[in-house]
């Protein structure tokens, strides 16, 4: 019986001395020197397409909202221009897929790949522990990729922030004007990092359990989305007591996040198929025929007036955009707090569980 082919005990350390943990890290980095450059190449390429990408929708930005009258063809011409920078990009959908791919194709693998050859009992050997080995492993990896996704989300801010400027309500931009808008809040400020983070994290726990690369990548993206689904669906709206407001059509801002919205006449609520012919029938009665979209909206608002003065309320569930930062931080502390969860989980797995 070799080193290489003695059984791993749960907890049992080989040697008596102890190895520095710089030696540690540094056999990580030799390890994993090529995923990280590979992150760095990945993150760098993303930033650089960014900055080119983000000056261009700046400058049609500045070009739209400085142009008086707004009424001009010329003008109609630099919305239309700013509407049709990138729309590749606008919504985030596109990046939303940069976390699960960092936890499948980082994380995953840093323990499956040598839990499926079988290179981790040669490491087990070395007078370094288990639980040291692998805490070695994910910690430092796990500070780099936040850390790259922290930086890419500076930029992301940047890039994004015509879409939530004051101005641009006047432009009917084609972007979101909400903060909250499900497909870029999780990109800017604290919550890209934190998620990135999750995902890494998650990454390794499923090489873990798994202890084979492909599948554990698989599982990786399947948590991952359920994570994300369920707290864009039904968590993030409840970090805060929502606010509550009436005739929300006539003086809500339109950056604010409105979570629901109901009928009421007499202290009874109205069923919305029953309200939507309410305000149908109003419609038509106030203006039989709208010719334009420019006559549809403020038609709408005054039949909204109009059902208002006789006994109908609309209550609002909202959530105002002065929020943004107390939500972000809500979410990066719950998301931190679970990614190092999983990672002690996943530490304390590979020094008792029997591989």
């Amino acid at each position: 019986m070799t080193a290489l082919t003695v059984p791993a005990h749960p907890g049992e350390d080989t040697s008596s001395r102890t190895l520095p943990w710089r030696r540690m890290i540094w056999v990580t980095w030799r390890q994993h020197r090529v995923t990280l450059a590979a992150v760095a190449v990945f993150f760098g390429g993303m930033a650089g397409w960014l900055w080119v990408e983000g000056r261009a929708l700046h400058h049609a930005y500045a070009a739209a909202i400085s142009c008086h009258p707004a009424s001009s063809i010329a003008c109609s011409d630099l919305v239309n221009a700013f509407n049709g920078t990138n729309g590749f990009l606008a919504n985030g959908v596109i990046l939303q897929a940069v976390p699960p791919l960092i936890g499948a194709f980082v994380g995953a693998p840093v323990l499956a790949r040598e839990l499926e050859t079988g290179t981790f009992r040669f490491a087990w050997t070395l007078a370094f522990g288990r639980w040291r080995w692998a805490l070695a492993k994910l910690v430092p990896l796990a500070v780099a990729v936040a850390a790259a996704a922290g930086a890419l989300s500076v930029l992301l801010s940047w890039y994004y922030q015509p879409y939530f400027a004051a101005g641009n309500q006047n432009l009917l931009l084609s972007g979101a004007t909400t903060p909250f808008f499900p497909g870029l809040f999780d990109l800017r400020g604290v919550a890209f990092a934190a998620w990135t983070l999750a995902a890494f994290a998650i990454g390794a726990l499923a090489g873990m359990l798994i202890r084979r690369v492909v599948p554990a990548i698989a599982a990786t993206l399947a948590v991952y989305a359920g994570l994300a689904f369920a707290a864009g669906v039904y968590l993030r709206e409840h970090y805060l007591t929502p606010l509550l407001t009436t005739n929300v059509n006539l003086n809500l801002p339109t950056s604010a996040w409105v979570i629901s919205q109901w009928w009421t006449k007499g202290g009874r609520t109205v069923s919305p198929s029953t309200m939507e012919q309410v305000i149908q029938s109003t419609l038509d009665r106030i203006a039989p025929v709208l010719h334009s979209r420019t006559q549809k909206f403020p038609t709408y608002l005054h039949a909204l007036r109009y059902l208002t003065q006789h006994g109908y309320t609309q209550w609002t569930r909202y959530q105002p955009a002065s929020r943004f930062w107390p939500f972000q931080w809500i979410e990066g502390g719950w998301l931190l707090a679970l990614s190092v969860l999983l990672i002690a989980v996943t530490v304390w797995l590979v020094r008792r569980r029997p591989v």
